[in-house]
């Protein structure tokens, strides 16, 4: 079957890995206690069917039912001398499903026990047992081998050495490591990525254990160094228990946006493992398409074909930017603006904000900012708020839009409603945990954050779904996104908000700003995928308000001297006057640095804003 090498292949485009085997074995019923990979031999069609629904969904390579495959590991089940013929019955049944549409890789898993330096099996054991398994997978066809989820870098080079010494297939080899980016053994990826490419690999990527995000940042410093292809494929986000299963919660869009960031990394094998389905890779392919439509892979007695299934394209061009609301106008025009946050009231009655909206637009407000599900309290919805505002006060509206509490497919259908009754302006947040609110024993969804929700929205402004359907018309909303100056990890809020611009983000609203030095150090760090900013201000009420902010606020910063000041002005029976103060002198001195401010007060305390409003409206 002459073809183009695997590797010729993946040098001309990105190819499509499946995702997990043990996963949908464990869906359709097979049982943890029992050896997936004897299943080969045993449940022959079963297999068969997995390695067919990842080739349907759009699968470039699968890889075979063999991952413990190894005499040591299948010694548990007292199968060490059926090893040959369980990996070599894999690779069969996985070239049978995968027939001329994908290529098959042998499957290749840690022996699951220590290795010198680190265990009393040598390294020279270990090549043996990494032997036996190779050259039977070998013997079942498969076109490479697949090295994954090892911890320790001398027991996959000892694997890599023992393929090289019985063919010279490609080799993919992946290690499995921490949130921080170090193997589980704590190795570097400044150092694994040398070792393994003087081992001999001819890919080198992460699978498994961590989530995309995660693995993101280790993709990251590993293009840095690489001088060979690189290979993605992360877990569908962390397992959650749920009735004593564990459940992966990643939706396949949100592994589909970070795939296009892995290949933005240099990644070229992209997929999943832990958790991730045939729906998953089936997200991947259209991911990966509508980045760089190819050929088909040239097969013998077929004639190439440039016919590739990529995105609907909108024939409408999307909405400028100026266009899309008056706030977005201004800003384009390079107008200040004033947006104050009205929180929505608990029970249905709105009368008490709208009031107050209207008051405030007529001293000289541009917006009203309407919080969704404020620390994750139970009132009236942000949506149904900022409509009310919108059309009793006569003023447009900033909507919160949180990704807790939602799947991807209802805040798409949210969002076209708030679209259709004329919502605009969008600040997309992840949300806050139901824990820090009234209900600590209420769940959460996370389908996506806010990064991947800035994603869809900005494709929704492209007019296309989520599923690359064209809507017929492009939305038009304006995408605002949070921006913290005082995070703890700066250097990762930095580069969260860099991604959020590189999705679509269109303008930023800070938490409360109270160093101004600090501040200004976070607008330089972003000076180069700077946006329009709203500046947060908030006029402290009292020394307890100001030692809550101070200590119990998540990513609020409250210098010292500040509390200080109120702890005097307390004790003068002036605190709410000060804190007034101190915001106005904030809100002055940011000014030229910023495009607008946002003013949170307390509920009803609108005469606090429209303090802060004088020291910054001509």
């Amino acid at each position: 079957m002459p073809r183009i090498s695997f590797l010729d292949d993946l040098e001309r485009r990105v190819l499509v890995c499946d995702g997990a085997m043990g996963t949908m074995l464990y869906a359709k019923g097979i049982f943890l206690n029992r050896s997936f990979d004897e299943l080969n031999l045993t449940e022959p069609d079963l297999v068969a069917e997995v390695h067919q629904a990842y080739v349907r969904a759009g699968a470039d390579v699968i890889e075979t039912n063999t991952f413990g495959a190894n005499r040591v590991k299948l010694g548990a089940f007292g199968l060490a001398e059926r090893a040959h013929a369980i990996n070599t019955q894999g690779a069969r049944i996985a070239r049978h499903a995968a027939r001329e549409n994908a290529w098959v890789a042998g499957a290749i898993g840690p022996l699951g026990i220590r290795v010198e330096p680190w265990g009393k099996t040598g390294l020279d054991e270990a090549e043996d047992h990494f032997r036996e398994q190779a050259r039977a997978l070998v013997e079942g066809g498969v076109d490479l081998l697949i090295l994954e989820t090892f911890r320790d870098v001398n027991e996959i080079g000892a694997a890599i050495r023992a393929v090289r010494s019985v063919c010279d297939l490609p080799i993919v080899a992946q290690v499995t490591t921490e949130e921080d980016g170090n193997s589980l053994d704590g190795v570097s990826p400044e150092a694994f990525v040398p070792a393994l490419e003087q081992n001999g690999a001819h890919v080198i990527g992460l699978n498994c254990s961590v989530g995309p995000a995660a693995m993101l940042d280790t993709i990251e410093r590993m293009s840095a160094s690489a001088s060979v292809r690189l290979s993605a494929q992360p877990n569908a986000g962390r397992p959650r228990e749920i009735e004593g299963r564990n459940i992966y919660l990643c939706s396949p869009e949100y592994m589909a946006s970070y795939a296009r960031r892995f290949i933005s990394n240099g990644v070229r094998l992209v997929g999943g493992c832990c958790g991730t389905t045939p729906e998953h890779v089936r997200h991947i392919k259209v991911a990966v398409r509508a980045l760089a439509p190819t050929a088909t892979r040239a097969v013998a007695g077929a004639t190439t074909s440039a016919a590739t299934v990529s995105r609907t394209e909108p024939s409408v061009p999307p909405v400028p930017r100026p266009e899309k609301s008056r706030m977005a106008n201004s800003l384009a025009r390079g107008t200040f603006v004033v947006s104050v946050e009205l929180v929505p009231p608990r029970g249905f009655r709105a009368e008490g904000m709208v009031e107050q909206a209207r008051r405030l637009r007529l001293h000289g407000v541009d917006l009203i900012n309407i919080p969704d599900g404020p620390r994750a309290s139970a009132r009236m919805s942000a949506l149904a708020a900022a409509m009310l505002v919108q059309q009793q006060a006569g003023i447009e509206t900033i909507l919160h839009y949180a990704c807790r509490d939602r799947n991807l497919l209802g805040m798409q259908s949210d969002l076209l409603g708030a679209h259709a009754m004329g919502v605009r302006n969008l600040l997309i947040v992840t949300g806050d945990p139901p824990t820090l609110g009234d209900y600590a024993d209420a769940t959460a969804v996370f389908d996506v954050d806010s990064i991947g929700l800035t994603n869809v929205v900005a494709r929704l402004n492209r007019g296309l779904d989520i599923g690359e359907q064209a809507l017929g018309q492009p939305t038009a909303f304006h995408i605002g996104v949070a921006a913290n100056p005082s995070a703890l990890n700066l250097d990762e809020e930095i580069r969260r908000f860099q991604f959020k611009v590189e999705a679509g983000a269109e303008f930023a609203v800070t938490q409360p700003v109270f160093d101004v030095p600090e501040f200004e150090l976070f607008l330089k760090r972003i000076s180069g995928a700077r946006i329009p900013i709203l500046a947060g201000i908030t006029p402290l009420e009292s020394l307890r308000h100001t030692e809550f902010m101070a200590n119990e606020v998540p990513g609020v910063r409250v210098p010292a001297a500040i509390v200080d000041r109120m702890r005097r002005a307390e004790e003068s029976g002036r605190a709410a006057a000060e804190g007034t103060a101190i915001a106005r002198e904030i809100a002055a001195e940011i000014r030229p640095l910023v495009q607008g401010i946002q003013i949170s007060t307390a509920a009803g305390a609108s005469e606090a804003a429209l303090g802060v409003i004088e020291a910054v409206v001509a």
